[in-house]
Formats: C-alpha cells, structure tokens, sequence
C-alpha cells in the first residue's frame, strides 16, 4: 500500500470544483439560517463557548466588536497572522472538518458578495461568526425583510 503524498498529487480541476460547490452550499446554508433566525440564538459546534474563550484569549484583538466587525484578510492571512491560526485551530483539532475551506464575509454589514467574501478554513469561520454573533453584529439580517 502506498501513502498519498499531497506535494505530489495532480491538483484535479473536479475536485477543486466540488471544494469550492460545497463551500458555497455552506454559505447559503448559513445566510439562510441567519434570515431566519438570529444570530445570537445560533450555535455551530458544542464547544462554541470553547472556541470563543480560545480566540480571546489567543486574539485579544476580537474583544472589540469592532476589529470583529469588519475583518482584514491580508493581516489574517500575513506570516505572522498565518502562525497565529495555526496555533489556534491546532486546539481544535477534534472538531469535524475543522480545517475545510469555507467562505466568510469580510464584513458582519454585509451579505456574501463577490468582493466581499474570503476563502478560510472552518474553524476560522466558527470563530469569527461565534464573535460576531455573541455580539449581535448579525442580528440585522433575521430582520431583513
């Protein structure tokens, strides 16, 4: 038996495809519970209270729902930032496809556009929109009409 070597593997267009058609589907999923439901009466995983605590404490930074509010791709995704998420999402390690890509809204203002989207991993959704909802910053869309 061989072992899969992922520096090696062919990058498969299909595959890329179907990452991207299932982040996709995730967003909708979300948009459409955060319509209908609000923010702060939403949970994503069990340890929610876990993950939120983690980020304080490793990012003091999203205490203020303002940094939170409106998200800076390039410092999250700087060497620096890069390391600061890894360590973090390294503690949650158990939690079901916790590093699968998935799409989040630059800002809590708006809904999922073109350009104002990113490409993160889950676990870096989880955190931003558990801040996001503890602190009713999506609160707007379930009473969107």
């Amino acid at each position: 038996m061989s072992t899969f070597n992922a520096e090696e593997a062919d990058n498969l267009e299909d595959i890329e495809k179907q990452f991207a058609v299932k982040a996709v589907m995730q967003a909708d999923t979300y948009w459409n519970l955060l319509s209908k439901i609000p923010g702060t009466k939403l949970k994503f995983t069990p340890r929610d209270n876990d993950i939120f605590e983690t980020l304080l404490a490793d990012f003091p930074e999203f205490e203020s729902p303002d940094f939170v509010k409106k998200i800076n791709e390039d410092e999250m995704k700087s060497k620096d930032g890069k390391e600061r998420w890894r360590n973090f999402c390294k503690k949650f390690e158990d939690i079901e496809d916790y590093n699968f890509g998935t799409l989040l809204r630059v800002s809590s203002d708006d809904e999922y556009t073109q350009e104002g989207t990113i490409f993160v991993l889950r676990l870096q959704f989880y955190a931003v929109e558990i801040c996001r909802n503890r602190y009713g910053l999506n609160e707007w869309v379930s009473g969107k009409k």
